[in-house]
């Protein structure tokens, strides 16, 4: 501890805290004539609130009692007289302050927070407000800021350089599958999947006010939203032209726009409000059990816990092609560590690879990748294990994140209220 020197030059160097009545003997002052000065204080501190010295007073800390002694020795110093004692005594009163609680160390609940967190943070999604996209960002982060982005890339990049704080983009869908051009950003960006959120899909066909569907000619939305809801288009009688656009609120922005009233939006009630457009029919998705699940990207992982269900997500490659893909599953078999998703994608820096060099090459087969998720915390020694079983079986192996899995409760009755 740095020493604290009066206008005397008193060293009150020797501080010592303990419970009771203590004593700090300060050194000789310097020069002839002076004798060592005793300060007296009675410690009662509550280490919790960081209250401190003297019962029954307005509690200070410790170096602002430095202080007070310091100078208070010098004015000793300054008035003593010439007696037999060797030195003298001060009973110091603190001062009367306003105390500073000592902050409450951090421990792993503040850096691991639930997926439910994140209020004024600043979230960007692909499309434009209205989208499924917009309503995962706010059900992920309550109260954020959310940024519409014109493309996926583009909402990688603004988390990468500080744009955003977050991002929340689908990975998959309970009926048109994976959205592989996230897969492949999510290995070509280093950023780390902290969470998801599984949001179910609630489609409407949407026109502008007063349009009959006698007067359609056209539908446009997003491909998966318009094959997701053919069978229901056929029964509604509706001999149109699909036509496919980059996302279903874009879809009823542009209808909204160019006051198309021969076309229709396949899009959410959101987007019907947000654009002023009538609700032909809701709920037109073929299979009410339709569910988007969405991942939540940031710049830093967070700590893995297993106080709650956890689930990891990784990417790896081997240079012997799918050979060795029931050595890496066994891994996580022997472990009883649950798979959800198993994903291959073909490698984009070596698509192929010949089977045997000395036929000349007659014979090719793909290069790829997998995209595993397994239901376990990196925080879990089964977890570990496995891993590091995994990486003696591969050549690339990354671990994409390790989250908390979204748990909220959803049947397809619910879906309607969920935009």
């Amino acid at each position: 501890m740095q020493s604290l020197n009066s206008p005397a030059g008193v060293d009150l160097n020797s501080l010592i805290r303990k419970t009771g009545t203590t004593r700090i003997r300060t050194r000789a002052l310097a020069g002839p004539g002076h004798r060592p000065i005793q300060c007296k204080v009675n410690f009662t501190t509550n280490q919790t609130t960081g209250k401190s010295f003297g019962s029954g007073h307005t509690s200070v800390t410790r170096y602002e009692w430095q202080s007070a002694c310091s100078i208070l020795a010098g004015k000793v110093e300054s008035q003593q007289q010439n007696t037999a004692d060797d030195a003298a005594t001060i009973e110091l009163v603190p001062v009367e302050m306003q105390s500073t609680p000592i902050r409450k160390a951090l421990s792993i609940a503040d850096l691991s927070p639930s997926p439910m967190h994140g209020q004024e943070l600043r979230v960007a999604y692909q499309g434009v407000p209205g989208a499924y996209s917009e309503a995962a960002a706010g059900k992920a982060y309550p109260g954020c800021e959310a940024i519409p982005c014109d493309q996926f890339e583009v909402a990688f990049q603004t988390v990468e350089l500080w744009i955003a704080d977050r991002a929340v983009l689908p990975v998959e869908n309970s009926l048109g599958g994976s959205i592989h051009r996230n897969y492949d950003l999510l290995l070509r960006h280093r950023l780390h999947i902290v969470g998801e959120v599984q949001l179910p899909v609630h489609h409407c066909l949407l026109t502008l006010p007063g349009v009959r569907k006698e007067y359609l000619t056209r539908v446009i939305s997003h491909p998966q939203a318009l094959a997701q809801c053919e069978h229901s288009l056929t029964k509604l009688g509706l001999n149109v032209i699909r036509e496919a656009v980059d996302d279903t609120a874009g879809a009823a922005e542009y209808i909204a726009a160019n006051k198309l009233l021969d076309t229709a939006a396949i899009a959410s009630s959101r987007a019907a409000e947000l654009y002023g457009m009538q609700i032909l029919a809701d709920g037109i998705q073929d299979d009410h059990s339709n569910v988007t699940r969405f991942v939540m990207l940031a710049r830093e992982p967070i700590i893995p816990r297993i106080d709650r269900p956890f689930k990891t997500s990784i990417v790896f490659a081997h240079d012997e092609g799918t050979s060795v893909l029931f050595k890496v599953l066994s891994a996580f078999a022997f472990r009883g560590i649950s798979l959800t998703k198993i994903e291959s994608r073909p490698h984009r820096h070596r698509p192929i690879r010949l089977a045997d060099d000395a036929n000349g090459g007659v014979a090719k087969h793909f290069e790829y990748i997998f995209y595993v998720d397994f239901e376990a915390s990196m925080a879990d020694v089964r977890a570990q294990n496995a891993l590091a079983e995994v990486q003696e079986f591969t050549s690339f192996l990354r671990v994409l994140g390790s989250y908390p899995m979204d748990m909220t409760p959803w049947s397809p009755s619910s879906s309607a209220a969920v935009e």
